[in-house]
This record gives structure tokens, C-alpha cells and sequence, in this order.
């Protein structure tokens, strides 16, 4: 069961909390989400602050849809579109299915630096530009309920230098696949 777009026409940072423990699959590639950052148009660290450009265009389309972007010119990052103007980063998840893809696709690396990571992560699961504006309810993209509940940490987000201290990072408190360890 994929969810409904609907679900993503929130804020940001609700939706960022309620994609913990949900399983992204593209082409049935992927695993649990175990940390996310949320962004909406009022932050000055979102891509979406000074208004639509043809690289945050997808930002302000329907929610429930892909923001794919490329950062220092060499890594693809993959959000999900919320309210207009507002994604969620999707910055790791635990591999759990295809891993032998996602290790050949990541040079054989083990498990726990597959996915951990906004880069590591559109590397292992074959996310490129192509996917930028594609809509989650539908092939590659497969978001699954999470099978239990999580417990969350949230902090401030990483890798930013503007709005650094919102706490806008969301984590599974405990997961050995995070990028960072939560300050």
C-alpha cells in the first residue's frame, strides 16, 4: 500500500516525524527511513526561501511528488514534496531489501554505510534527475506504512549554514544507519 499524496499536504516537519520507520522502496530497492529533515518556504535554509526557480520548480508542485537536486556538483539528495514550498530530506534508511544492489551500486560497502546519507543513499537506490517531480503514489517509488512504532529523536539539522538551529531533524533514536550521530 503506497501513500495517498494526501498524506504529504502537511507541514513539513509532520510529515518529516511520520516518515520515520516507513519503508521507501524505488524499484523495490530500499528500506526503513531512519532520518529526515524537514523545510518549508519561511526557512532560510530551504531551497524554496527566495521563491520558485527552474531547479526548486518541483518544490512547488502537488504534494506527494519528488524534489531531486544535485549538491557540491556530484550527489543527488531526494525529498518529498509537502505543502507548496516545503520537502522533506530524505538523509538515511536501513537497508533492508535489494542490499546486493545497493552494495554494487556503492562499491561494496557494508551495510551500515550503504544509505547513510542524502548522497549514499540516491547512490544505492539509483535515484538521479530523472526522478525529480515523479509522484510517490506510483512506479519506481513505493512508501510503506512502518510496521511498528519508533522511538524519535528530533534536533537541530545538519550540513546547513542558515536556520542551523531549528530542530527540524528527525532520527530513529538508536539506529546504527544515521549519518551522523544526533548532537
Amino acid at each position: 500500500m503506497t501513500l495517498p499524496p494526501a498524506f504529504f499536504a502537511r507541514p513539513a516537519p509532520d510529515v518529516a516525524r511520520d516518515l520515520i520507520g516507513m519503508t521507501l522502496l524505488v524499484d523495490g530497492v530500499g528500506g526503513p527511513v531512519v532520518e529526515v529533515e524537514a523545510y518549508d518556504p519561511t526557512d532560510p535554509a530551504s531551497h524554496s526561501f527566495n521563491g520558485p526557480t527552474p531547479r526548486n520548480s518541483a518544490m512547488f508542485g502537488p504534494p506527494g511528488h519528488a524534489y531531486v537536486y544535485k549538491i557540491y556538483g556530484i550527489h543527488w539528495c531526494l525529498n518529498f514534496v509537502c505543502q507548496p514550498g516545503s520537502a522533506v530530506l530524505i538523509r538515511a534508511l536501513e537497508p533492508a531489501h535489494g542490499v546486493h544492489l545497493m552494495q554494487e551500486r556503492r562499491g561494496g560497502l557494508p551495510d551500515r554505510q550503504l544509505c547513510s546519507g542524502p548522497g549514499k543513499l540516491c547512490q544505492a537506490l539509483g535515484i538521479t534527475i530523472a526522478h525529480n517531480a515523479l509522484p510517490l503514489d506510483a512506479a519506481p517509488f513505493d512508501l510503506l506504512p512502518a510496521d511498528r512504532s519508533h522511538d524519535i529523536a528530533t534536533g537541530p539539522r545538519i550540513g546547513i549554514t542558515k536556520g542551523v538551529e531549528t530542530p527540524w531533524r528527525f532520527v530513529r533514536r538508536g539506529s546504527p544507519f544515521l549519518s551522523k550521530p544526533l548532537r
